[in-house]
């Protein structure tokens, strides 16, 4: 079964920065788009950046110019650089593909105090 490991939360001072990676076990996932999500308490979750197999990008507006996702195809590996933390941005990330159709992670709390 594939499996999603995400790591890098923390707390963090607004203005500040944090990396996120994800680790996909089980399954080579190089010829998939793959996301990074976010989950704030009584909302629902939401795909905020993207990249493709190619290394194409997209992202939420809240989140462009801030964060950068990125990929590593060898070691499995998807990462998501984010700078100029806002309190807005505290939530639960996970990663998936683009059509969310592996099993969710455990997911890592990211909280910005202001």
């Amino acid at each position: 079964q594939v499996q999603l490991v995400e790591s890098g939360g923390g707390l963090v001072q607004a203005g500040g920065s944090l990396r996120l990676s994800c680790t996909v076990s089980n399954r080579s996932f190089r010829f998939n788009t793959m996301a990074w999500y976010r989950q704030i308490p009584e909302k629902g979750r939401e795909r905020m950046a993207y990249i493709t197999s190619g290394g194409s990008t997209g992202y939420v507006d809240s989140v462009k110019g801030r964060f950068v996702i990125s990929r590593d195809n060898v070691k499995n590996t998807v990462s998501l650089q984010m700078s100029r933390l806002q309190s807005e941005d505290t939530a639960v990330y996970y990663c998936n593909d683009y059509q969310s159709s592996d099993p969710w992670g455990q997911g890592t709390l990211v909280a910005v105090s202001a």
